[in-house]
C-alpha cells in the first residue's frame, strides 16, 4: 500500500487475534509500531513474535488514565501517531435476560467508552500534527440483531454512530472510518464456539467460511494507506456475505 512505509501506527488489542495480525500487516508494510493490550502473556508473546514492534504498552482502555498514558508513551516511542488501529474489544455469550448489570458495564466500557477514549486522544494529537487516520473495529454485530450478545451488539453499534460522527468533525485533518468483521476465526471466537457450533455458522456463510485476521488485516492497511485518501466516514462490512441476506435467510 503507498504511504505507510515509515509512518507511526498504535494498535489497540494488538496481541491476539485481528489486532495482532494487523500488526504484522503493518510493519511488513514498513510501519513502525506500537501494539496496545491488557493481558500480559499477549504482550509477552507478541514481543517475541514481533521484535520489530517499537513498544509493547500495558493498559485497559476502559480505564481513562490508562488511556492517557499509554497514549504519551506511544507518541514518546513513535514520534508521532499517524494511525490509531482502535481494535481492543471484548465479548461475552449469554442470553439478554441473564446479562448482569456488572457485565453490560463491563462490555460497553471496553467496547465502547474505551473506543471513545482512545480516539479522543488520537484525534487530538493528530489535529495538532495536521492529520492522521482512525480506524475503529466494529462489527457485523452492531448493524444486525444477533442473539446472545446483546451489550456487544449494542456496543458496536454505537463505535458505528461515533466513527460517522468522528468523521465529520475531524475532517478534513483527519480520516475516520470503521471496518465491520462478521466471523472471523480469532482466539476470542474459539473460547467462545465448539466446534460443531462453528460448522454451523460455516454452512449458513455465502463463502462457507470464517475470515482469517489477516483478510481484516489487510483491509485496515488499506483504509490506512494513501490509496484510500479520499474514504472517510464510512463503515466497512467484511463478512463472506453474512448480511446481503442475512443469515436467517439461509
Amino acid at each position: 500500500m503507498r504511504g505507510l512505509t515509515g509512518k507511526g501506527v498504535l494498535i489497540t488489542g494488538g496481541a491476539s487475534g485481528i489486532g495482532a495480525a494487523t500488526a504484522r500487516r503493518f510493519l511488513e508494510e514498513g510501519a513502525r509500531l506500537v501494539v496496545l493490550d491488557r493481558d500480559p502473556e499477549g504482550r509477552r508473546r507478541i514481543a517475541a513474535e514481533l521484535p520489530a514492534l517499537a513498544g509493547v504498552l500495558a493498559a485497559d482502555v476502559s480505564r481513562l488514565e490508562d488511556v492517557r498514558q499509554a497514549f504519551a508513551e506511544a507518541v514518546e516511542l513513535l514520534g508521532a501517531v499517524d494511525v490509531l488501529i482502535n481494535n481492543a474489544g471484548i465479548s461475552i455469550r449469554h442470553r439478554f435476560l441473564e446479562i448482569t448489570a456488572a457485565e453490560w458495564d463491563r462490555v460497553c466500557a471496553v467496547n465502547l467508552a474505551g473506543n471513545f477514549y482512545v480516539a479522543q486522544a488520537a484525534a487530538r494529537h493528530m489535529t495538532e500534527a495536521g492529520g492522521g487516520v482512525i480506524l475503529n473495529t466494529a462489527s457485523t454485530n452492531g448493524m444486525v440483531g444477533h442473539p446472545y450478545y446483546a451489550d456487544y451488539n449494542a456496543s458496536k453499534a454505537g463505535v458505528i454512530e461515533l466513527t460517522r460522527s468522528m468523521a465529520l468533525e475531524l475532517a478534513p485533518k483527519v480520516r475516520v472510518n470503521a471496518v465491520a468483521p462478521g466471523y472471523v476465526l480469532t482466539p476470542m471466537q474459539r473460547a467462545e464456539y465448539t466446534d460443531a457450533m462453528l460448522e454451523e455458522v460455516n454452512r449458513k456463510i455465502p463463502l462457507r467460511r470464517h475470515a482469517a485476521p489477516e483478510e481484516v488485516a489487510a483491509l485496515f492497511a488499506f483504509l490506512a494507506s494513501d490509496d484510500a485518501a479520499y474514504i472517510t466516514g464510512q463503515v466497512y462490512v467484511i463478512d463472506g456475505g453474512e448480511t446481503a441476506g442475512a443469515l436467517a435467510s439461509r
